[in-house]
């Protein structure tokens, strides 16, 4: 797979990418890295043939799949599947599906209909299902036939994610787009996916955020900065290193021409007052000037990349001494019953493998009509939730701008808008829908909203997962400073660290409090009983 000379501007005109270059060899783990909006999901629909380059060219041998960020939860299991299928396997099959809806007893009807099924044979349909069979099998428990018609909304975000990336990893494409395939999986899932990346041996390019997994993976990276691109050859553990030594070289290099360009300023000045007393001083300054205008004709050397200062200023406020209180909670057909008391001011991890319930835990908090569930689930005198969801599904957001959203929904003017929005770098896609932004950036916009709310207990759902390395510090340091109560599902080992406790969600559907967290299933033990 190779890139030349790329460049991409997004609709208002505004250049996102630019002279971006890179080659992955056959076989090769590569990961592309930056800040959230950089560019690294819009370079990998450049890839993918979703958008058309400005200028530059894609090259590629064999099939290409292709893991997209988000999936529509308006899909059913078999959809979401066919999404990741070759091109020629979803075109046979959209033939087959209206052949037989055109089915009738005439036999231009059943001839139509008896291509299409040959169409979809010789497209690898069938044997295809056979893999998907595999695929629900290893990801749901399921056979494909039992799960195929169930809506994909049903599914946790990592079993989504775990059964998209078992189709892409057993099916026939060489090359593979992972956009965020880590996100929403459990930490035993991780570590699946970075067993199954390193045994592979199709070429794949991944965005990820995981320090470990692309420690664990990535054979090169390649970096989206500044609108371009650079690539270390090396791996993760050494990639931060070279950004450091890069970053220095080019703050040099940008340091010697801005020297030199202010030596040939200051030459031309001289000269030019001296050749105005003398004429023999006339050709000398002629040559200078052409010698300046050369120079800054060739422009100078790329500066260093800007680091980025995203400051989070949660407020939240005083609440009830309890600000949740569960008693004998059961989410119907998810946990046993169980109980909770979360105290003003505590920081509380929900952790566990996906599908035992931690997200609908928190839904149910925001908003107890939204899950089916029996006992007791109440928030504390003056608590008011702001929930962070974690698939980013937000239609009352969908078509809006950053700052409409801000300035309809909280009365505030466009200038405090695009100061609050400019504190988390969202000012450069104010103007931009919503279902538009990059995942980080849709992130960053949440957490602003939560702040700008001021609700008093925070239900963080995976927040981290699309937050590049400085937007999930800045979060990390907004939750020190905040005013309330935190409970916040994640499978970031890092960003778990900081939490008092943990509520563990196990797959036989039992609920345990913990003192320290714990990435598997764990049941009550004499050191550390329930509570």
């Amino acid at each position: 797979m190779e890139a030349s000379d790329l460049a991409y501007a997004l609709p208002d005109g505004r250049p996102l990418l630019r002279e971006v270059s890179f080659r992955v060899g056959q076989g090769t783990k590569a990961a592309l890295v930056g800040p959230n909006g950089g560019g690294k999901t819009t370079l990998l629909k450049l890839i993918a043939g979703e958008l058309a380059p400005s200028a530059g060219k894609i090259t590629h041998t064999g099939g290409l799949g292709v893991m997209r960020q988000f999936t529509p939860e308006d899909r059913t299991v078999r959809q979401l599947l066919l999404a990741a299928a070759p091109p020629r396997i979803r075109t046979a099959t959209d033939a087959l599906a209206r052949a037989e809806a055109a089915l009738t007893g005439t036999p231009d009807s059943q001839l139509a209909y008896a291509q299409a099924i040959g169409d979809f044979t010789d497209a690898g349909g069938y044997d295809l299902e056979v893999v998907w069979d595999a695929c629900t099998t290893l990801a749901l428990g399921l056979p494909y036939e039992q799960v195929r018609d169930r809506p994909a909304g049903t599914l946790s975000g990592g079993e989504q994610k775990r059964l998209t990336l078992e189709a892409l990893l057993r099916g026939p494409d060489d090359v593979l787009l992972l956009d965020e395939p880590d996100n929403y999986l459990d930490i035993p899932g991780k570590q699946w996916l970075e067993e199954r990346l390193n045994a592979t041996t199709k070429t794949v390019l991944l965005v990820s955020h995981d320090r470990r997994l692309l420690a664990g993976t990535a054979d090169r990276i390649i970096t989206v900065e500044s609108g371009t691109t650079w690539t270390h050859g090396g791996g993760f553990t050494t990639y931060p290193a070279a950004r450091r030594d890069r970053a220095a070289r080019l703050g040099e290099r940008r340091r010697r021409w801005d020297d030199e360009h202010a030596r040939l300023r200051r030459l031309v000045h001289t000269l030019r007052r001296r050749a105005a007393a003398n004429d023999a001083l006339a050709s000398s300054y002629q040559a200078a000037r052409t010698r300046l205008t050369r120079f800054e004709q060739a422009g100078p050397p790329e500066p260093p990349p800007r680091e980025q200062n995203i400051r989070v200023r949660l407020r939240g406020g005083r609440t009830g001494k309890r600000a949740v209180t569960c008693e004998r909670l059961q989410l119907t057909g998810l946990t046993e019953p169980f109980d909770l008391e979360a105290w003003y001011g505590e920081r509380i991890a929900v952790l566990g493998a996906n599908g035992t319930g931690k997200s609908q835990f928190l839904k149910l908090l925001a908003d107890p009509s939204s899950v089916p569930h029996t006992g007791t689930a109440r928030l504390g005198a003056r608590v008011v939730p702001g929930h962070f969801a974690q698939t980013h599904t937000r239609p009352d957001l969908h078509d809006r701008t950053p700052d409409e959203i801000i300035t309809t929904g909280f009365g505030t003017t466009l200038n405090d808008a695009m100061r609050a929005l400019a504190r988390y770098e969202l000012a450069p896609a104010r103007r931009q829908p919503f279902h538009t932004l990059s995942g980080g950036q849709q992130a960053r916009l949440q957490i602003l909203l939560l702040e700008l709310s001021g609700c008093t207990l925070l239900l963080l759902d995976e927040p981290t997962d699309n937050l590049d390395l400085a937007s999930a510090q800045a979060l990390q340091d907004g939750l020190t400073a905040y005013q309330g109560t935190v409970l916040a599902v994640t499978h970031d080992r890092w960003f778990a660290e900081d939490f008092d406790r943990y509520l563990i969600f196990d797959p036989d559907g039992t609920v345990h409090h913990r003192t320290t967290p714990t990435w598997q299933p764990a049941g009550p033990t004499p050191e550390n009983p329930d509570t």
